[in-house]
């Protein structure tokens, strides 16, 4: 009975399965012949060029003499990279928190508009846009002069909309003038003035074309007994040999809107405007005081902030790279506020939570994942950025906003020192592969959820 039962077990044991074989050989051939062109790639454009820089880092100017760690050690003695580190790492700390945060905000308040999905092309929109093309256009929303630049446009639009800008910036007293300077460009009448005088204060140097739209020809000073009454003036006549010197002539424009202070023992004892024609009054109070051109009515317009100066070419180049990757984080954002279950915020707001409260304590605890993936990616990209600070960033000033990268090219050509600008490469790579790791870490976490 044993015998028959192994017999019987025998026969309703499987058969082995038998390998299976493609037609070209083993799956093992077959995927690595599959394998074997990006394997190439790889190995050519990233490993080997990975290879020679570490190696080329260790050796001198001229690649044949051996340099050790000096080419590693200029990076903290030299002054030029010492200003890249420095504002690497304003932009590592500032750019992609900036543009998360943006991109943040867009992304909530534009989910319940109806034009939202218009606003968001419009901000992904620069996305669409190189980088060379995108620091062209910039150096000339940053251009000094307010004509070209749309930066100090709108500065200086709202500079002088609570602080007027002079008109007569140039405009000084000419030959035989009865005024003289007087300290803090301001200029003061010669003698003193008497009720019932007429006074004349001839100015020239503002060109008739940039004179004030509301100016009109002068007016000489008609005498009153107990005021007195004057004339301030552009003293210019188009033409050789015409016109009268500090004479009114009928050609001639008044200084609408110049201030006239009357001074007396070092005290402002009186003011006056003139009027379109240029003419101006004090009454009885300014006798025997001085008449005095305030440096105010002098001085030159404003023209807004040197953007892109030593002082303020870093965070102006960091606002162009917002200005583009805020749209990339927007989109990266609003994904992820689609996937969140909405049972949680409708459930927090029947609870008696406000909007900040549900965004506070709900949204962007559930979108954490997804701000990580956007600022780690923000990071890992502004570490390398180049092209900005290169196009931006006018020679005058690109030392003050010199970044790592930029000044492994300016090494590595400009300078001709490969093996610094191979070692700067090497640092970089360091830089990175932590902020890399991290995200490839937290990406593997989250798969084992």
């Amino acid at each position: 009975m044993a015998s028959d039962t192994a017999a019987g077990a025998s026969k309703t044991a499987p058969a082995a399965p038998r390998s299976r074989k493609s037609v070209t050989g083993t799956r093992t051939t077959v995927a690595a012949l599959f394998l074997l062109p990006a394997l190439v790639l790889l190995g050519a454009l990233v490993v080997y060029p990975i290879g020679y820089s570490v190696i080329r880092s260790f050796y001198d100017q001229s690649g044949d003499g051996f340099a050790g760690l000096d080419n590693y050690r200029a990076l903290f003695t030299d002054d030029g990279i010492r200003t890249a580190l420095k504002n690497n790492v304003v932009w590592v700390v500032f750019a992609p928190t900036v543009a998360t945060a943006l991109g943040l905000v867009f992304a909530v308040l534009t989910e319940r508009v109806r034009w939202g999905t218009a606003f968001k092309l419009v901000v992904f929109m620069p996305m669409a846009i190189s980088m060379l093309a995108a620091g062209i256009i910039f150096r000339l929303v940053y251009d000094q002069d307010p004509d070209k630049g749309v930066a100090n446009a709108v500065w200086v639009g709202v500079h002088d909309t609570f602080a007027q800008s002079s008109a007569f910036p140039k405009a000084h007293p000419g030959r035989e003038s009865p005024l003289e300077p007087a300290g803090g460009g301001a200029f003061v009448t010669k003698g003193t003035v008497s009720a019932g005088d007429t006074v004349t204060l001839p100015l020239v140097g503002v060109a008739p074309d940039v004179m004030p739209d509301d100016a009109k020809p002068a007016a000489p000073p008609e005498p009153e007994a107990d005021r007195i009454t004057g004339t301030t003036w552009q003293d210019f006549t188009r033409g050789k040999g015409v016109g009268t010197l500090n004479g009114v002539d009928a050609s001639e424009l008044g200084y609408a809107g110049m201030r006239i202070e009357a001074v007396k023992d070092g005290e402002v004892v009186e003011t006056a405007t003139a009027g379109a024609d240029g003419t101006f009054s004090f009454s009885a109070k300014a006798d025997g005081a001085q008449l005095r051109l305030p440096g105010s009515n002098f001085k030159e317009p404003y023209n807004g902030l040197d953007w892109l100066g030593p002082s303020l070419v870093t965070p102006a180049v960091i606002g162009s790279y917002v200005w583009m990757w805020a749209g990339f984080a927007m989109v990266l954002i609003a994904a992820g506020l689609a996937g969140m279950p909405r049972e949680l915020l409708e459930a927090a707001r029947v609870d008696g939570a406000n909007e900040w409260q549900v965004f506070r304590r709900i949204t962007v605890p559930l979108l954490a994942p997804v701000l990580a993936v956007v600022t780690v990616t923000l990071m890992i990209n502004v570490l390398k950025v180049f092209d900005l600070v290169f196009i931006i960033a006018p020679g005058s000033s690109q030392d003050d906003a010199n970044v790592l990268a930029l000044e492994l090219y300016r090494k590595g050509f400009a300078a001709d020192q490969p093996g610094i600008a191979s070692a700067i490469a090497v640092f970089l790579l360091l830089l990175v592969i932590p902020v890399m790791w991290f995200n490839v870490r937290r990406l593997r976490r989250e798969v084992r959820r």
